[in-house]
């Protein structure tokens, strides 16, 4: 199976093309520019150079959060506006998810797996994943944490633990010197990879694009707004 993945859910925009037994082409960079100018440009160039068009691909894959509101929707409007005009089938991954896959058949490794993404002031975005004889297993569902109370929670683990993401490395400089048994991912695998999503995919399996959204884990500023107005009002 052909899929394409798109992950536009923070600073680096990454796309990749896989099978199931190899990554055809992956292109991933940190831009200043907006997700919407270069994410298309990036698809078009990867699939020229792979010797593939947009026909061959047989599933999409998006990140549906959490992440940046805005990136997220470039990611999901990406694949949905691909997928209805192909008439193919997509999956939505979560970021946390994705992360953790960037471990997916390091052998030998069984530890704890925690992607952490910066939400606002002390909040963070968190999971707990095993990787286990090359693969991935969610061990708690994805959430949103007061980044002292996940300090605690990692800290009283026996395991080893991981960290990868956005926030990785400041969380491990708070507990590097107590907690031996909590180790941090290098940068290549504590950035989003097209290619990760890819096979997160693969692994979810795929379905309409109608079934594709955003799962961003806290209200947005507009309903934030709204309810201060309606507070407001009564």
């Amino acid at each position: 199976m052909l899929v394409l993945g798109i992950d536009t859910s923070g600073k680096t925009a990454s796309c990749a093309l896989c099978t199931e037994d190899a990554v055809l082409a992956q292109n991933t960079f940190v831009t200043k520019l907006t997700h919407s100018q270069v994410i298309m440009p990036m698809c078009k160039k990867m699939l020229s150079d792979a010797g593939k068009t947009l026909s061959d691909v047989e599933g999409f894959a998006a990140v549906s959060g959490p992440g940046s509101y805005t990136g997220l929707r470039i990611g999901i409007a990406a694949v949905k506006g691909l997928c209805f005009g192909l008439d193919k089938n997509c999956a939505g991954v979560s970021s946390l998810m994705s992360l953790a896959y960037n471990f997916r058949g390091i052998s030998p490794l069984d530890s704890i797996i925690c992607p952490v993404m910066h939400a606002r002031q002390e909040l963070v975005y968190n999971a707990v994943f095993k990787a286990e004889n090359g693969n991935i297993i969610r061990e708690r569902e994805d959430g949103i944490t007061q980044v002292k109370q996940l300090a605690d929670e990692l800290s009283s683990l026996s395991q080893n633990v991981i960290l990868t993401g956005d926030y990785a490395e400041t969380l491990y400089a708070s507990l590097k010197d107590k907690c031996s048994h909590i180790s941090l991912a290098p940068p290549l695998l504590r950035a989003p990879l097209a290619l990760s999503l890819c096979y997160a995919a693969m692994d979810m399996g795929f379905s309409s694009p109608d079934d594709l959204n955003a799962e961003y884990l806290q209200i947005t500023k507009a309903e934030k707004d709204l309810n201060e107005a309606q507070g407001s009002a009564k």
